[in-house]
């Protein structure tokens, strides 16, 4: 499902925020310092950053500047929580790059229903059950995969692994991140393993001479090619 940053130096506005996240099906990850969540954002791209105003380290409107100006983050939708309620600071704030902007006290249940709206228009495939690219179909909700309408068996790591990979045709991963998105931060394994488990999925989706999906780039990593996405 869909993976949210929080960073909030507030660690019950935090915890709050990432309880009910995860009520809804989020993927959630969090910091407390802007400047620790920016070297987090160099390891990870989220599909939604919130993102308070005043942090230690690291201010969140130059991190969300920051964030504007590198490529990879270019797109993320944020949205900027903040006591600082003045049209001023708001216009200050989308002007940023910020999505949307939201002055505490605010309610959980429309926050998150601005977190949905924002990623139906940014991203719908990160709220949607099926993924399809090509002839290959994956429905998240019954954690299934068919190819020219023929059931493919994946194991939970397999899939896990296509899923994330189909989220993003064309974009490259590099071991390191397919790591942290599909084994998460806190799992210490060999990125070996990443071949591994490429090798294995490969094996399970290109029967009969298949085109192969799984594009390997040299000396960066794995990518779903964005050119099979339009076959």
């Amino acid at each position: 499902m869909p993976k949210v940053l929080i960073v909030e130096d507030e660690e019950p506005v935090s915890l709050l925020l990432r309880y009910n996240l995860e009520a809804e099906g989020f993927e959630v990850e969090s910091a407390d310092r802007g400047d620790d969540a920016e070297v987090r954002l160099r390891e990870i791209v989220p599909d939604l950053v919130l993102l308070d105003w005043m942090l230690p380290g690291l201010s969140g409107i130059e991190l969300c500047r920051r964030l504007r100006q590198r490529e990879e983050t270019s797109r993320v939708p944020i949205i900027m929580l903040t006591a600082r309620g003045e049209e001023s600071e708001r216009i200050r704030g989308l002007g940023t790059g910020a999505d949307d902007y939201v002055v505490k006290p605010f309610s959980v249940q429309e926050l998150i229903a601005r977190i949905k709206a924002i990623l139906r228009r940014a991203k719908p495939e990160s709220l949607s059950n099926q993924l399809t690219a090509g002839d290959i179909e994956l429905d998240r909700e019954t954690h299934r995969v068919r190819r020219a309408g023929r059931e493919i068996h994946l194991g939970p790591t397999e899939f896990k692994l296509l899923e994330f990979l189909m989220q993003s045709p064309g974009r490259v991963f590099a071991r390191e991140q397919l790591l942290d998105g599909v084994w998460g931060h806190d799992v210490y394994v060999d990125e070996r393993t990443v071949d591994v488990h490429v090798g294995r999925l490969r094996k399970s989706i290109n029967r009969a001479n298949a085109k192969d999906p799984i594009r390997t780039v040299r000396g960066a990593g794995y990518s779903f090619d964005e050119h099979f996405v339009r076959t």
